[in-house]
């Protein structure tokens, strides 16, 4: 399984139109990829499950993802997010 924290720093956090873009990249990939905030999980396939998190700007979010493709995923969701997200201190690796 490889992980990675996240901060977001988007000023709206991660809204519809960003989560629809993560949702479509998570899609072309085999693994399970998942987001955690807090106690809270969500399959990052499932748009209205992503938008149910309600992540706002500063929250400190897991990516993870397990399967064949998985540090593939994680590199393409980071690379989606851009701006809207910086690594959290001691999580800017994908840690297979």
């Amino acid at each position: 399984m490889a992980e990675l924290r996240l901060t977001v720093l988007d000023p709206s956090g991660l809204h519809a139109r960003p989560a629809a873009q993560v949702v479509r990249t998570a899609g072309r990939f085999q693994s399970r990829i998942t987001i955690h905030i807090g106690d809270r999980t969500a399959d990052v396939k499932s748009l209205i499950a992503l938008l149910a998190l309600t992540i706002r700007p500063g929250a400190e979010i897991t990516l993870a993802a397990e399967g064949p493709d998985e540090s593939a995923a994680l590199a393409a969701l980071l690379d989606e997010l851009g701006t809207a997200v910086q690594p959290s201190p001691g999580g800017a690796d994908v840690n297979p």
